[in-house]
């Protein structure tokens, strides 16, 4: 019981002090937060984490891809007494 009375306060003071040293005004804030809210609701918001999950992981392959080539090459010059 203990631990969930300090973890609501927790959140809480975090959440306060969150809404304090904000870089915008409140009203700012508050229309950020509807936004958001209209956007998990007609799922939009589900559509650009998607957009931006599948473009982290084309950048993924791809930085794969680079590094596994260039390690590739180094191996082959390494065991052909080559310098790296």
């Amino acid at each position: 019981m203990k631990f969930f009375v300090g973890l609501f306060l927790g959140f809480s003071l975090g959440v306060g002090v969150g809404l304090l040293l904000a870089p915008q005004s409140g009203e700012a804030t508050r229309a950020q937060l509807s936004e958001q809210g209209i956007q998990l609701r007609t799922g939009t918001f589900n559509d650009d984490i998607r957009a931006r999950a599948q473009e982290a992981l084309v950048q993924g392959r791809e930085l794969y891809s680079r590094t596994k080539t260039e390690l590739n090459g180094r191996y082959t010059r390494a065991k052909s007494g080559g310098e790296l």
